[in-house]
């Protein structure tokens, strides 16, 4: 059965446009009780900033209490957070209301199981299935019960302080921290001045509607002005939902998700604590392939998306990955990408080695990356095309060990993404350029 609602990363979209509906909420509610929790339990929902979270919470605490589960409502906390807290409190299954990085008009809902990650493919199948079915009410006596539990968010803030290595804390460091006016504006700036760190917030004052806004992870232009401007250390930024990371050095560069990788791998690498290969994505810059290679790191490639990162890692008995976005997977700290989680990794390593993120992360350096989407009539495998076969072989074979291909279709849009790295940019471009012309004429 192929899913409808349910995509990489839970059901999304444009509020008010099915499905992202109170009455569709209630109907998911209703779906997921008699899949998830049959017989009654308890599931903890939470949110970020966005206007229609208030709508959307209501509506599922609804659905779940009429199903007869239990509802605990946590409020705005970063999705990791609500991963965290759902194994913490025991809860038969967590529930996050959030579009993560998506512009304030959007949202969605996405679910985690009793151990905090994700649901299977086939969990979710039986969902959709019983969407079918109207939502229950349950008799009185059956009925679940809703209760208040956002004061618990500083056990969420305890977690993320002890992920940071033991005797370690962030004094003497001035740090700007972009919530990206997100789930994350309460707990990130607690948790680091907690640690002892001056911090200098930007991003923390969501309004319902300015989520994502010029501000946080997908926009840093702002932390890259303020860094220096105030003589910070370092600044980080989260998206809306908290789960990815970027920084910017004390010079105001930005620092991204590869770049991280590379510097919390290396550190472990040398402490002696890096656990299997390091995963990343077929997008993962080739120069991150090339520094871990020098460091002695071995480094696989996973499709797009952190869930084929997390079943790489796992079968590789891996415990560190990641995508160019800053989504970091630090699975032994927690379960899911934690973008808090991720920057105090980082904010550690400064910490011991007494080295600038500018200087840690110096070790890599970037290859040129030139993506270009092509449009076309209708979403079609570009690797099978022999046209095309043709022109990536003549390509990989002039660009040597110094070059890289990736061709993928869109899995949104009907756009095949050609994306060439290579060390000259200029000739890096001309190959992209020349590649996405042989796209084109193959998809008319």
């Amino acid at each position: 059965m192929s899913r409808r609602y349910f995509g990489t990363d839970g059901i999304r979209g444009r509020v008010g446009e099915h499905p992202m509906t109170v009455d569709f909420a209630l109907q998911l509610a209703s779906a997921a009780a008699r899949v998830l929790a049959p017989e009654g339990g308890t599931v903890l929902i939470g949110k970020d900033t966005r206007l229609s979270g208030y709508m959307f919470e209501s509506a599922l605490e609804a659905g779940f209490v009429a199903a007869g589960v239990n509802v605990q409502l946590i409020g705005p906390l970063p999705t990791p957070g609500i991963a965290y807290m759902t194994r913490r409190f025991n809860c038969d299954f967590g529930v996050v209301i959030s579009a993560s990085h998506n512009p304030y008009d959007d949202n969605g809902i996405k679910f985690f199981d009793a151990s905090g990650g994700k649901l299977s493919d086939e969990l979710e199948e039986r969902i959709e299935a019983e969407l079918a079915q109207p939502p229950v009410t349950r008799i009185s006596r059956s009925l679940g019960r809703a209760t208040r539990v956002d004061r618990s968010r500083t056990l969420y803030q305890e977690f993320c302080a002890a992920t940071i290595e033991a005797g370690l804390d962030l004094s003497g460091m001035k740090i700007v921290v972009d919530c990206a006016n997100g789930a994350a504006y309460k707990v990130g700036p607690r948790v680091l001045a907690d640690l002892g760190a001056e911090i200098v917030p930007i991003g923390c004052s969501p309004n319902g509607r300015n989520i994502n806004d010029g501000c946080g992870s997908t926009a840093p232009d702002l932390l890259q002005l303020t860094v220096p401007g105030v003589r910070a250390h370092v600044g980080l930024a989260l998206d809306g939902d908290g789960d990815r990371l970027v920084m910017v050095d004390h010079l105001g560069r930005i620092v991204d998700g590869d770049q991280l990788l590379y510097v919390i791998a290396r550190a472990r690498k040398e402490a002696g604590t890096l656990k299997g290969p390091v995963v990343g994505t077929v997008m993962s810059n080739l120069g991150l392939e090339v520094a871990l290679r020098e460091a002695g790191v071995e480094f696989m490639r996973a499709p797009v998306g952190d869930r084929y990162v997390l079943a790489m890692l796992r079968d590789a008995n891996g415990t560190l990955g990641g995508e160019t976005s800053g989504h970091i997977l630090c699975l032994d700290k927690t379960t899911t990408g934690d973008g808090l989680v991720s920057g105090l990794q980082v904010l550690g390593v400064m910490k011991k080695t007494g080295r600038s993120l500018a200087e840690l992360s110096s070790g890599m350096q970037k290859f040129p990356q030139v993506l270009l989407n092509v449009k076309v009539a209708k979403r079609f495998d570009p690797s099978s095309v022999p046209s095309v076969q043709e022109a990536v072989q003549k390509i990989e074979k002039r660009m040597g060990a110094d070059g890289r291909v990736v061709l993928r279709a869109s899995g949104t849009e009907p756009v095949i993404r050609v994306m060439v790295e290579g060390k000259g940019e200029s000739a890096t471009k001309a190959a992209a350029t020349e590649l996405a012309a042989v796209v084109k004429a193959a998809a008319e």
